[in-house]
C-alpha cells in the first residue's frame, strides 16, 4: 500500500495558522508592561497635541509684520516658558521671550529666533526677518482629539509606548499572551547539568524553543522532560491542559516506530490529528492536532529539526494568536548562492548558511558543507536558511535563491 504524499510545508503553515481562527481574548495592560504587546483594538487620542500653539525654538515671539524691515526695535513685555506661558498678548512693536516648547501669546505669529536678536534693556532688536508662522508649532500638529493612531494587532514597541503614552493612555487594551506549554520526551533525557550515563544526551531543544515562543509573544510554560511510557506522557498532557496552554508543543518522539509513544498518547488524550508528515528537510516527521481549544504541535527530536520547525511553525502561529494580521507573511529574502548546490528531492530544504553582504545589497549565503539535523554547532554559526523548492534542479554558485534570516 502505497504512503500519503506529504504534505507541503505552504498547506502545512496555511492549516496551523487556521486554527487561530481570531486572536486571543484582550486584557488590560498598564503602559510601562506593554512592551512587544498587540493592541487588541485600535487606540485614539485623548488629547490635542500639541494643545495649543507652542515654539520650536528659543527665541521671541513677535508678530511677522513688526520684523518685515530690519532692524526692528521691539518692546519686551515678559517671558513664556514650557509649563509657565505669558498671560498676556502681544501687540503691534512688542514682543514676548519664549523658549522651545513654551506656549506663543495671543497676537504673535512668528518667532524670532535668539541667534537673530540682540536684547538692550527692556528691548529687543531683530536683526533678521522672518516668514509668518516661522517656528510656531500650530495647535494639533501631531495629532487631535479623536485620531486613531494605534489600530489592532499592531506591536508595541519604544516609539508606540511613547506616542500612547502623549496620547495620554495610563492602560492599553493588550491581546492576551498566548500559553504555549513545552514539553520533552525521551528515556536517554536528562536535563543541563546532570551526569548522562554512556546512552543518554542532555536536553536542549527546549531552551531554543521557548525562546523563540517568548520572541514571538508567548509565556512558556516548560513541563519538564517524560519517559517514553504513557503514565508520564498522559500525565503531562493534562498538566499542560491544567495550565489551560492554547499551543502544547511535545518534543521528540512524534513518529511510529516502537518507542515514539507521544502520537498515541495524544490520541489517548482526546487529540484530533491535523496532519503528520511535511515534505521538508530538516523536520518531516512533524505533527499538528488538536484538543479542544489547545493547539499541538509535535516537533521532531533532532535539534536542528525542532529549531527549524519552530521557527516557521510556532512562531507564527504565536504571532497570529496574540493578533499580528501579518503572521503567515512570507519572512524569506532574496539573496545569492556563494556555493554551488545539487538538484533537490521532493522535500523543500532548508539549508544552513552563513549569510554575509546583509547591509550591501543583495547578501551572499553559503551554505554549510555539513547539513545533519543534529548538528547544533553548525545552526548555532548559520545566520540563515537557504529555501529551496522541491525538485529544485541544480544552482551554481551566483544564482539567485531564497533566505531566511536567524540573526
Amino acid at each position: 500500500m502505497a504512503r500519503a504524499p506529504l504534505l507541503p510545508v505552504a498547506d502545512a503553515l496555511a492549516r496551523i495558522l487556521a486554527t487561530a481562527e481570531r486572536p486571543l481574548e484582550a486584557e488590560d495592560v498598564a503602559l510601562a508592561d506593554a512592551l512587544g504587546r498587540r493592541l487588541a483594538c485600535d487606540l485614539a487620542a485623548r488629547r490635542t497635541q500639541p494643545p495649543c500653539a507652542v515654539s520650536a525654538m528659543d527665541g521671541y515671539a513677535v508678530r511677522a509684520a513688526d520684523i518685515a524691515t530690519i532692524p526692528a526695535r521691539l518692546r519686551v513685555l515678559g517671558v513664556s516658558a514650557a509649563g509657565h506661558g505669558f498671560a498676556g498678548s502681544v501687540g503691534p512693536g512688542e514682543a514676548t521671550r519664549i523658549f522651545t516648547g513654551a506656549p506663543v501669546p495671543e497676537g504673535a505669529d512668528t518667532i524670532l529666533i535668539q541667534e537673530d536678536a540682540k536684547a538692550e534693556g527692556g528691548y529687543v532688536t531683530a536683526l533678521a526677518s522672518e516668514p509668518l508662522g516661522r517656528y510656531v508649532r500650530r495647535a494639533g500638529l501631531d495629532f487631535a482629539v479623536g485620531d486613531v493612531l494605534l489600530h489592532a494587532g499592531r506591536r508595541m514597541g519604544p516609539a508606540e509606548l511613547a506616542l500612547a503614552a502623549a496620547m495620554n493612555h495610563a492602560t492599553l487594551s493588550l491581546v492576551r499572551r498566548p500559553r504555549v506549554a513545552i514539553l520533552a520526551t525521551g528515556d536517554e533525557l536528562v536535563p543541563p547539568g546532570a551526569n548522562p550515563g554512556p546512552d543518554q544526551i542532555v536536553a536542549s531543544n527546549n531552551f531554543a524553543v521557548g525562546a523563540y515562543a517568548r520572541q514571538a509573544g508567548a509565556e512558556v510554560i516548560d513541563l519538564g522532560i517524560a519517559g517514553d511510557d504513557f503514565p508520564a506522557l498522559e500525565a503531562a498532557i493534562r498538566r499542560a491542559r491544567d495550565f489551560k496552554a492554547d499551543v502544547l508543543v511535545t518534543l521528540g518522539g512524534a513518529s511510529v516506530g516502537d518507542h515514539d509513544l507521544v502520537q498515541t498518547a495524544l490520541t489517548r488524550e482526546g487529540m484530533e490529528l491535523g496532519f503528520w508528515r511535511i515534505a521538508m528537510r530538516p523536520g518531516k516527521p512533524f505533527m499538528h492536532g488538536r484538543i479542544g481549544d489547545m493547539r499541538i504541535l509535535g516537533l521532531p527530536g533532532n535539534p536542528v529539526s525542532a529549531i527549524v520547525c519552530a521557527v516557521l511553525f510556532l512562531v507564527p502561529l504565536v504571532r497570529a494568536l496574540s493578533g499580528d494580521k501579518d503572521a503567515g507573511a512570507d519572512a524569506t529574502r532574496p539573496a545569492v548562492l556563494g556555493a554551488d548546490l545539487p538538484e533537490n528531492d521532493q522535500r523543500q530544504d532548508y539549508l544552513r548558511a552563513r549569510i554575509s553582504g546583509l547591509n550591501e545589497g543583495i547578501a551572499t549565503a553559503t551554505p554549510f558543507s555539513k547539513q545533519d539535523s543534529s548538528m547544533l554547532g553548525v545552526l548555532a554559526e548559520a545566520q540563515g536558511l537557504i529555501v529551496r523548492a522541491p525538485d529544485a534542479g541544480p544552482a551554481k554558485k551566483g544564482d539567485s535563491c531564497r533566505v531566511m534570516l536567524l540573526i
